[in-house]
């Protein structure tokens, strides 16, 4: 396919890359991000756009996806498809598809899991939502640059699940974080905790598969110093869309509310900025009870 790629930072640069390998034409452009080898340097967005058959955008929030579409729709080719795989609000990526839509164009938003080390490896998972024959032209791409790609419904439910996805995680990051913070007031060794409740009802996979205690479990970012990984202020990002969507929908989401207080504060006032969402774990250990 002639793909056109817009967002070429830390995600979309490994992610294009793939896509070139595979064989796939691929032009590409970011406003500050350096264009990869192997990926042909657009001069804007709508020079990307312009003649693909797959124009894929990897962008930081809502606002820019809008700003982005409005400049790419009308360069798009009749019947080729917009890509979105950034993780925005689900009324940003449902107003995206209706402009795509109008243009006579196909719309998929499909936010992806898996971190930077899933973007390099292409062992991402994508959350899709739009039509059917939207997801079935860009699912050989999925296959490229992922493990698995999950079609979630309409326009706007790939953001909806990955919202719910990350709300879970931030939640039992948390918990995970104060749980190893209590087991060693309480004296209890880290390595024996986990070998109890990575087999036990305490088994998730903030324990079994990214453990915030370094020197405990598989390799995390908590071996190499909490740096990223998943960093925490996109951890914020992603719970704060969380309650975004849960106002508008009005549902009950009280732990998801917590963990975004909580990671407000460490982000915003405690210097968390920068560090791996588990670096929660030193966080704790710092702290005695409060309230």
């Amino acid at each position: 396919m002639k793909i056109g790629f817009i967002g070429l930072g830390n995600m979309g640069a490994p992610m294009a890359l793939n896509l070139a390998a595979a064989g796939h034409d691929v032009s590409g452009f970011d406003l500050t991000a350096p264009c990869p080898e192997g990926v042909k340097k657009a001069a804007s967005g709508a020079e990307a756009a312009k003649g693909a058959d797959v124009v894929l955008t990897m962008l930081p929030n809502g606002a820019i996806l809008r700003a982005v579409a409005a400049e790419i729709i009308p360069a798009m080719s009749v019947g080729s498809v917009l890509l979105d795989c950034s993780t925005v609000d689900v009324e940003s990526a449902r107003a995206v598809a209706e402009q795509a839509e109008a243009a006579q164009l196909m719309a998929v938003d499909a936010p992806v899991s898996g971190g930077i080390g899933g973007a390099a490896a292409g062992t991402l998972t994508f959350m899709a939502g739009g039509t059917e024959a939207g997801f079935a032209k860009v699912n050989p791409l999925f296959d490229i640059m992922g493990q698995k790609a999950v079609h979630c419904g309409a326009s706007g439910a790939g953001q909806a699940a990955k919202i719910c996805n990350n709300m879970i995680l931030g939640v039992t990051m948390i918990a995970t974080c104060e749980a190893f913070s209590l087991a060693d007031k309480l004296g209890l060794d880290r390595q024996k905790m986990f070998d109890v409740v990575s087999t036990s009802s305490g088994y998730s996979w903030t324990m079994n598969a990214y453990c915030p205690a370094p020197g405990v479990g598989p390799q995390s970012p908590a071996d190499n110093d909490y740096k990223p990984g998943f960093a925490s202020e996109l951890m914020l990002k992603d719970l704060r869309l969380s309650q975004q969507a849960a106002e508008a929908s009005d549902a009950d989401t009280p732990m998801g509310k917590a963990a975004t207080e909580l990671y407000a504060k460490f982000v915003e006032e405690e210097g968390g900025q920068g560090t791996d969402f588990s670096a929660m774990l030193p966080r704790f250990e710092k702290r005695a009870r409060s309230g």
